[in-house]
């Protein structure tokens, strides 16, 4: 007979009564009478079913005879009790249960027909090892402990979960092995006891239909519904963030507890800093706010609750009950908030702050359908939650705060990877040394013998285009100006019209000059002042007033000007930008490969880097000079793709804008220096400040002799200072037009001297105008193709 709730068992089971068969013929031979002859009555009774004693194959035999079998159990069940406890026979772990108490009976017709008694987070595998440990404990004596609680989660009537854990009494259970068992050694028990998880172990140790389990044993439950709901509660708090099934989770927790078949929960946050509250910034999707309902935060706390006033919640941090929304509403002061909770069908609530050292971090809300089922009696429930509430919400708030510091690291203050680990070192060293009573001097970030490579791609010209596009749209806005006031018929103020027509034109026939630094915010002041009152207050037929109309649709909001050739220019700067920065991070993945550096980009009229290159950046790893050649040419290639990538824009720009490139080649070895007071890496020492004086006026600087500027338009220009410099990046030329990347003429030329430098040169290539490559070539292999 197979009565396992799972496949596979190491048990042969027969249900038996034996035991207790052999008890009532003790009590059957006792001298007094009246339970002497109840025995004798009964065994009388059971003399017809001999499977009573030897076994009971037949499962039908049980359903049969249960009144027979309720008197031979009627010592261990007693009438007395049993409308209270929750009892019933069973084997131990497996799907067979009968002879339940009145209240078990109860329990199972309020769970409904379909339901299916199963234990909780019990599998397979669990079942076949604890039934092996019940083998061990029973037959060999062994001291096997496992002691983690059983439970049924059984719903009620009203369809709220409730927990009851279970017992066994095995009393009148014997376990006997069958010709199959496998004799165990100390040694098994050893192995046994340190492979709790190795099932097949357990399985060889303990084989299939292995021993005979006969008897019956005794199942009591309690109701440990508050009891389990609370672990639970831990566990489910304690679930990542994402868990799509945590609300509902929690929600049938709080349901378990209070005994609401429609309780929901709800929360919001309190923010201190600007006295309001918001919806969690966690879990957006799962976790929501009957207070808030559509709104995503308050304006201020005094308002939060549409007008009225909460002061037991806010100021005594007490819970706010309201346990008829509909009588609530009806009171003076009320009525917004009680027709806002009656919007959402709720009829009672509770309002609970979360506090944690008298601070308050947010406020729990538990809302319900049904009038009076939350109230001041059952709002003490809560002080059974809120300890993991408010260690969880603290939780949530610092993995925020972790969360935003690490954003506004990345977005405002980023401190790039490869220099990471030594701001972490006098971070950690500040917390192992730091004396509260003194202050910390931070150890300033140095690092030393590094080399650097400085690029740019930038827009040629970009301000004398910007310049441009703001003559352009002043001047067709004056246009725009000037041809209303000539349809503009007023009977009044004819001579202020004249006078303002006559201002406009000379600030027009001014456009045609050189663009000064105030001109833009000269007419800006005017027409605003001078010129739209004009055009708001007349009385104008409806053709003029059309032109009007119109001229005020074509306005920026933020400048009130006309932002037409302007928007065109800055979409185009923009559209470069992000895709010359995009190819510059994307390129920067794999050249962290070479050898892990130090890399810095920024956003102008264009994009230039920065990256330094070191055995101090990197001290875990050798440093060799190869890692730098090998970066000098990833970072020639990646100019030319992102010229490549430009000439491909062109065609579908909304402004026909150039790009220059250039690269500064700066051989020896320099020091920089993280500046505290600015938040960012600059050179260290006298000496190297000639290199960033370079950086800074190179590209402005021109052909010795000439009026040329060194960069020009699809051309890559190389700086440099000496000449195995310039045999390099020969090499990486000579190279790269090889692979049909740049063209074959080379041009190189000296540079003007610059303020404090010179001796400067330049070699100036340009890009083959081809669709892009993906090809990647290293240092080695320009090597093995010159050689």
């Amino acid at each position: 007979m197979n009565t396992n709730l799972f496949k596979e068992s190491p048990f042969k089971t027969q249900i038996s009564f034996h035991k207790l068969i052999e008890s009532l013929e003790e009590i059957a031979l006792s001298d007094i009478d009246y339970r002497s002859n109840y025995a004798k009555a009964l065994l009388k009774e059971i003399e017809h079913f001999p499977e009573f004693r030897t076994g009971i194959e037949d499962l039908s035999i049980i359903e049969n005879n249960k009144t027979l079998i309720k008197y031979l159990l009627a010592d261990l069940f007693p009438t007395a009790l049993t409308k209270n406890e929750i009892k019933a026979v069973t084997i131990p772990f497996q799907n067979l249960t009968f002879n339940y108490s009145e209240r078990f009976t109860r329990i199972l017709k309020d769970a409904g027909g379909d339901f299916d008694m199963t234990i909780r987070d019990f599998d397979e595998d669990q079942f076949y090892i604890v039934s092996c440990i019940l083998i061990l404990n029973t037959y060999y004596k062994q001291r096997f402990e496992i002691n983690k609680p059983l439970f049924y989660d059984i719903p009620d009537a009203n369809g709220i979960l409730k927990h009851y854990r279970i017992l066994y009494n095995a009393d009148f259970l014997e376990i006997t092995p069958t010709e199959k068992a496998v004799s165990l050694t100390t040694e098994d028990f050893d192995l046994l006891i340190d492979n709790y998880d190795d099932i097949n172990l357990w399985k060889q140790k303990f084989p299939k239909e292995s021993w005979y389990l006969q008897g019956f044993g005794i199942v009591s439950l309690f109701d440990a519904t508050t009891e389990s709901a609370i672990s639970n509660l831990k566990s489910n708090l304690l679930k990542a963030d994402n868990d799509p099934n945590s609300k509902q989770s929690t929600e049938i927790i709080f349901r378990s507890i209070f005994k609401i078949s429609d309780l929901k929960v709800g929360l919001i946050i309190y923010n201190e800093e600007e006295n309001k509250f918001i919806k969690p910034p966690f879990n957006k999707n799962e976790i929501t706010s009957y207070i808030l309902f559509d709104q995503e935060e308050t304006v201020n706390c005094e308002k939060a609750f549409f007008g009225c006033s909460l002061s037991t919640l806010i100021e005594e941090k007490k819970p706010f009950i309201i346990s008829n929304v509909e009588k609530f509403s009806t009171i003076a002061g009320n009525e917004e908030l009680g027709k806002h909770l009656l919007k959402q069908d709720i009829k009672s609530c509770i309002l609970a702050p979360v506090l944690k050292n008298n601070k308050l971090l947010g406020v729990i809300e538990l809302v319900s359908s049904q009038t009076r089922v939350l109230n001041s009696v059952n709002a003490n429930n809560l002080d059974l939650l809120l300890p993991y509430v408010i260690d969880t919400l603290e939780r949530y708030n610092i993995d925020l705060q972790n969360q935003i510091e690490a954003v506004i690291q990345r977005e405002y203050t980023a401190i790039h990877s490869s220099v990471y680990w030594k701001f972490k070192n006098e971070a950690e060293k500040y917390y192992r040394t730091n004396d509260p009573s003194k202050d910390y001097i931070f150890k300033e970030i140095v690092f030393k013998e590094v080399y650097p490579l400085y690029g740019q791609i930038d827009i040629k010209g970009s301000s004398q285009h910007r310049n441009n596009t703001v003559k352009e749209d002043l001047k067709n806005q004056l246009k725009t100006l000037l041809n209303i006031f000539e349809s503009l018929k007023s009977n009044n103020a004819l001579s202020l019209l004249e006078q303002r027509k006559f201002e406009m034109q000379s600030y027009f026939n001014e456009l045609q000059l050189e663009l000064k630094a105030d001109t833009e915010q000269q007419i800006q002041n005017y027409i605003q002042k001078e010129i739209h009152p004009i055009l708001k207050n007349s009385k104008v037929d409806s053709d003029c007033q059309l032109l009007i109309d119109n001229y005020f649709e074509e306005l920026d909001p933020k400048t009130a000007l006309f932002y037409h050739s302007r928007k065109k220019f800055d979409d185009a700067m923009s559209i470069i930008n992000k895709k010359m920065a995009f190819i510059l991070d994307k390129e920067q993945v794999e050249a962290q490969k070479i050898f892990p550096h130090y890399f810095e980009r920024f956003k102008t009229d264009g994009v230039e880097h920065n990256l330094y290159i070191g055995a101090s950046i990197t001290p875990t790893q050798d440093f060799d000079t190869m890692y730098l050649n090998n970066l000098r040419l990833w970072q020639l290639q990646t100019l030319c793709k992102m010229e490549l990538e430009h000439h491909r824009l062109k065609s579908i720009l909304p402004y026909e804008l150039d790009v220059t490139s250039l690269i500064l080649v700066f051989s020896s070895p320099l020091s920089i220096r993280f500046r505290m007071d600015e938040k960012r890496f600059d050179v260290d020492g006298t000496y190297n400040a000639r290199y960033e004086v370079v950086k800074k006026r190179i590209d402005k600087a021109n052909i010795k002799g000439t009026q040329e500027r060194i960069t020009q338009k699809e051309k890559i220009t190389i700086v440099y200072s000496h000449s195995y410099e310039e045999a390099e990046y020969l090499k990486y030329i000579k190279f790269l037009q090889f692979k049909k990347i740049l063209e074959p003429a080379i041009e190189q030329f000296d540079i003007e001297e610059l303020q404090g430098v010179s001796g400067l040169k330049a070699l100036r290539i340009k890009v083959v105008n081809t669709e892009s490559s993906d090809d990647k070539y290293t240092y080695q292999e320009l090597l093995r193709e010159l050689n």
